[in-house]
């Protein structure tokens, strides 16, 4: 059994490809696919394109797919839909900037950011891409024009959705009290205790669990494991053939039109469709995938929940899931002892 490693808190790509580059001259010197043993690399060295912002999108289309749910969002006493609604990150690294980034694209406002030595707010809704450029540019959040400062826990102000996407147990049994979200995103792996997962349960918060938050990532990670199983990048093979055969199409229909009304005539393809003649592209497939994935999975989990009468346990009825899935495999395939 081989263990593939991902890319996590404190890392990045240079990191990622350090392990990778270790266990090619070290243990992995004699496998063909040994850059395959850790994700999250550049794509220069193997990485695929759209595995930087997978998990920001990932928590993205989870939270969006509970947001379009009329039942559950009657349960939490908000309106169907991610427009306009207020949302609060805490931790403004890779998956909190692009989950910033989603959320203003779909019409929210990201009212207030959380960070290690700072906090911003704007009731009118902060810009991602603006803050981006400015801590790349001074490495820190602080002095950002587009948002006050402030010294308020802006965790426990209230809002819409609050993601938390920093550290393990900010919210637990002696400040949950505190929590005035609607919703609570784990962002973070294990961002509240059991205990505090509980409390929230009792006053109607829905809080979407880590487990399922944090499939984006994953999903394509594996797509990058594919890829370097495969040694080619999605779409290579086919981006010609496909350009040539859409020309053809449309070189036909202009053939056609021209001989039935005797008359000169051009066919001009969409800018959407030039976009497209050549195919998915590598960025394509990822999203694509990852959309699929999420959108079927959280499905799933809320067909359970609704099932098992589960109310907003989410975090039950992603237990339930998985383990109905095994056993379904072992019940079809057989148990075997070892």
């Amino acid at each position: 059994m081989r263990r593939v490693v991902n890319v996590h808190l404190s890392s990045g790509i240079n990191a990622e490809y350090g392990i990778a580059d270790t266990y090619k001259n070290t243990l992995g010197s004699q496998d063909l696919n040994a850059y395959g043993c850790v994700t999250g690399k550049s794509r220069l060295m193997g990485g695929i394109h759209g595995r930087s912002s997978s998990a920001g999108k990932g928590l993205f289309l989870v939270t969006s797919e509970f947001l379009d749910n009329a039942d559950i969002m009657k349960r939490v006493q908000l309106i169907p839909g991610i427009y306009r609604k207020k949302v609060v990150v805490q931790g403004f690294g890779n998956l909190g900037m692009h989950a910033c980034r989603y959320f203003t694209r779909a019409g929210a406002q990201v009212v207030g950011i959380v960070e290690k030595d700072c906090s911003l707010e704007n009731p009118q809704g902060i810009d991602p891409k603006a803050l981006e450029d400015w801590v790349n540019e001074t490495g820190s959040i602080r002095g950002f024009p587009g948002a006050a400062e402030t010294e308020k826990n802006l965790l426990f102000e209230p809002c819409d959705i609050l993601v938390p996407c920093a550290v393990e147990k900010v919210i637990n049994c002696d400040n949950v009290g505190k929590i005035q979200a609607k919703i609570v995103v784990e962002g973070a792996n294990c961002t509240m205790t059991p205990l505090a997962y509980e409390m929230l349960l009792k006053r109607d918060v829905l809080v979407v669990p880590d487990i399922l938050v944090n499939s984006g990532s994953v999903c394509s990670s594996y797509f990058e494991w594919l890829k370097n199983m495969k040694h080619v990048s999605f779409g290579r093979l086919t981006f010609k053939y496909e350009r040539e055969a859409n020309e053809h199409l449309l070189n036909s229909v202009q053939t056609s039109i021209e001989s039935m009304f005797n008359t000169d005539c051009t066919i001009k393809p969409s800018e959407d469709f030039v976009a497209r003649m050549s195919g998915a592209s590598e960025k394509d497939f990822v999203n694509s995938g990852l959309s699929y994935t999420v959108e079927g999975t959280v499905q799933d989990v809320l067909d359970i929940a609704k099932k098992e009468d589960l109310g907003l346990d989410i975090r039950q009825a992603c237990y339930s899931l998985a383990m109905s899935k095994i056993v379904k495999t072992y019940a079809t395939a057989g148990y075997t002892f070892t």
